[in-house]
């Protein structure tokens, strides 16, 4: 059974499956080395962009199970990335704080990030950067709107 798509759908997504391959195992490899794990990082960046959150608003944000992200907060406390602190009116309050030690490892991840990135793209030229980032823009939008 053959199906018909619109222009380039067939190839478009079989780019953007070896992209996103190329991707995930080069993360692997960088995430291995910084000793933390995609979601682990995951936590860290919406902690950095959210700021204090209990572990059921973060995993809410993770799409993670309450005892997963529990379980991910146990590693990141005693990696020192993260602190929990119980609330002042409500003790049985606990909210999740990213600590410094968990901002320098956000950056150095997003660093070794883009350093591969800019040498995977070191001989294409300035314009046609500019439009991947137009097409990756448009396509995120139209994902983010479905």
């Amino acid at each position: 059974m053959s199906q018909e798509y619109s222009d380039y759908v067939v190839e478009i997504e079989q780019c953007l499956r070896l992209v996103s391959s190329a991707v995930r195992r080069k993360g692997r490899t960088l995430l291995a080395e910084y000793g933390i794990t995609s979601p682990q990082l995951d936590a860290l960046i919406v902690l950095d962009r959210e700021g204090e959150l209990t572990i059921g608003e973060l995993s809410g944000k993770l799409y993670l199970a309450y005892s997963t992200t529990t379980d991910l907060v146990d590693r990141l406390e005693k990696a020192s990335y993260v602190t929990r602190q119980r609330g002042t009116d409500d003790r049985r309050v606990v909210r999740v704080r990213l600590e410094p030690h968990g901002v320098r490892l956000i950056e150095g991840v997003l660093t070794a990030r883009r350093k591969y990135l800019d040498a995977v793209l070191a001989t294409v030229d300035t314009h046609t950067r500019k439009t991947i980032l137009d097409s990756l823009e448009v396509l995120h939008m139209n994902m983010a709107n479905q």
